[in-house]
């Protein structure tokens, strides 16, 4: 399905829907309380059957940048072939997304991927805890505002030599 059809038909559903498109890059920008609908029409009515990825990125004194995170999914069209970016906007202190697990269940370590370094909540999330921080950790590492050398959290970890690892 060209972009065109795409977007057009999206537009008929979701009217406040903002598109750009760079190279074969295509993306579709929409507002949170909106972002499982969407998703769930490209995957129901679209064929983008698979989330390849699920990520944020902190736009903390980024220039011109109006909203603190972008969390961006990827999907994409197993039959076709075709990509598409879906990309929403939070700021604090409402970081709370619907998860996308009911739709993939490929989201379930990817939304606590993001969960565990930016701190966004995904409602719905059957399992949501830390995955790469330990659960005592009260930070959130790729955040902007994280110190270079952390914040003292360095020194709670237990050594370990080359013969106990």
């Amino acid at each position: 399905m060209p972009f065109d059809t795409l977007i057009t038909a999206l537009k008929l559903k979701f009217a406040d829907l903002a598109t750009s498109e760079f190279r074969d890059n295509r993306r579709l920008v929409v507002k949170p309380p909106q972002v499982f609908e969407v998703l769930q029409t490209l995957k129901d009515e679209h064929r983008f059957d698979m989330l390849f990825e699920l990520t944020a990125a902190d736009y903390l004194k980024y220039p011109k940048a109006t909203d603190r995170f972008g969390v961006v999914y990827g999907l994409l069209s197993t039959t076709t072939g075709e990509r598409v970016f879906v990309k929403t906007w939070l700021n604090e202190p409402e970081l709370t997304l619907p998860s996308a697990f009911p739709l993939w269940r490929g989201a379930d370590w990817m939304e606590r991927e993001v969960y565990d370094m930016y701190g966004i909540n995904f409602d719905g999330h059957p399992d949501l805890r830390r995955i790469l921080m330990p659960e005592e950790f009260t930070s959130y590492p790729l955040r902007k505002d994280y110190p270079l050398r952390g914040r003292g959290e360095r020194h709670n970890f237990p050594v370990i030599t080359r013969a106990e690892s």
